[in-house]
C-alpha cells in the first residue's frame, strides 16, 4: 500500500516547499488539487501546458512522491447548460494534463441537480443519475482518448450516494476509463453511521474491480452530524477495508485526508500498523 496525503493539507508553504515536507513526512504519494496547491501559479484551463506538467513533474519526481489524483471536482450534474459546458471542458483540460503528469487517477465527486451544489432529496431519485450520466459520459469518452482514468467518488449527499448507485453509474457509462475512488466515510451519514462495516462490505463487494485508489479519513458525531478528522481519531473500523487493499489492490495508492501537519506522520504510522496486522 501506498499511502499518501491530500497536499493542500500540508503546512503552508510554496509548491517546492510543501512537496519537500510530504518527502520528509514518509508519505509516497499524493492528491493534487492544483488550485490549492500551487496557488502561487495560474491554474485555468488555458494554463495547464505541457511545460507546467513537466515542472509539476519533476518537481514530485525529486522528491519520490507519485501523484495518485489530480482533484477536478466540479458540478456535471448542473442544470445550467453554459456552466456544464465550460465544467465538461475543464475536466477534459484536467485529463489532458494528467496524461501529461502520469497522475493515477482524474478525482471527481458526482454533484448535484442544481447550481449552488447543495444537497436536495431529488439527489436520490433515477432522475438526478440520468443527469449525471449525461454530463459524465461525453468526459468519459475524452478520458478514453487520452488514456487516463476518471474515478468518480460516492458521496452520501451527492448523486452517487450509495455502491448500489454507483454500481449503475459504471454500468450505464460502461467504459473501463471510469472507475471508483473509494472513501468510505464519504458513503456515512447521520441516518447510516451505526452501518459502517454493512456498508464497507456492500462497497467493496459492488465496487471491488473497480476501485482504483481509496482515501482515508475518520469521523465523530458531533452535534447530530458526522464531522470529519484525520485516520486513527474517530470512530471509524478500517478493517474491512485495510484487508481488501492488502488481498486485492498490491500498492494502491491510499490517500489520507482531513489531517493536520502536527497529524499527518501520525495518521500514516496509524494506517501502516493497521495495514501490517491485517
Amino acid at each position: 500500500m501506498n499511502i499518501g496525503i491530500r497536499l493542500h493539507d500540508v503546512a503552508p508553504g510554496t509548491f517546492e516547499e510543501r512537496m519537500r515536507i510530504v518527502h520528509e513526512q514518509g508519505f509516497c504519494c499524493g492528491h493534487l488539487a492544483l488550485y490549492k496547491m500551487l496557488k502561487e501559479y495560474p491554474n485555468d484551463d488555458s494554463a495547464l501546458t505541457p511545460g507546467y506538467a513537466a515542472y509539476i513533474r519533476r518537481v514530485f519526481d525529486e522528491n519520490k512522491v507519485d501523484i495518485a489524483v489530480l482533484g477536478c471536482y466540479k458540478n456535471l450534474a448542473t442544470p445550467d447548460k453554459e456552466a456544464l459546458r465550460k465544467t465538461q471542458h475543464s475536466y477534459m483540460a484536467h485529463l489532458r494534463f494528467a496524461s501529461l503528469l502520469g497522475a493515477g487517477v482524474v478525482g471527481t465527486e458526482t454533484g448535484c441537480p442544481n447550481v449552488e451544489y447543495k444537497f436536495t432529496p431529488e439527489n436520490r431519485t433515477d432522475k438526478a443519475m440520468g443527469i449525471f450520466i449525461e454530463g459524465l459520459a461525453p468526459v468519459v469518452e475524452y478520458a478514453e482518448k487520452m488514456g487516463v482514468i476518471l474515478a468518480i467518488e460516492p458521496v452520501a449527499k451527492h448523486i452517487v450516494w450509495c455502491p448500489k448507485v454507483a454500481r449503475k453509474v459504471l454500468d450505464e457509462i460502461g467504459s473501463p476509463n471510469l472507475q471508483i475512488i473509494f472513501d468510505p466515510v464519504n458513503l456515512l451519514d447521520k441516518e447510516n453511521y451505526t452501518h459502517q462495516k454493512d456498508i464497507c462490505k456492500e462497497a467493496i463487494e459492488l465496487l471491488g474491480d473497480d476501485i482504483a485508489m481509496i482515501h482515508i479519513k475518520d469521523y465523530v458525531v458531533k452535534d447530530g452530524d458526522l464531522s470529519s478528522l484525520a485516520c486513527g481519531l474517530g470512530q471509524m473500523d478500517y478493517s474491512d477495508i485495510v484487508r481488501f487493499a492488502k488481498e486485492r489492490k498490491p500498492f494502491i495508492h491510499v490517500s489520507l485526508e482531513n489531517t493536520l501537519p502536527e497529524n499527518a506522520v501520525q495518521a500514516r504510522l496509524h494506517l501502516q500498523k493497521l495495514y501490517d496486522e491485517a
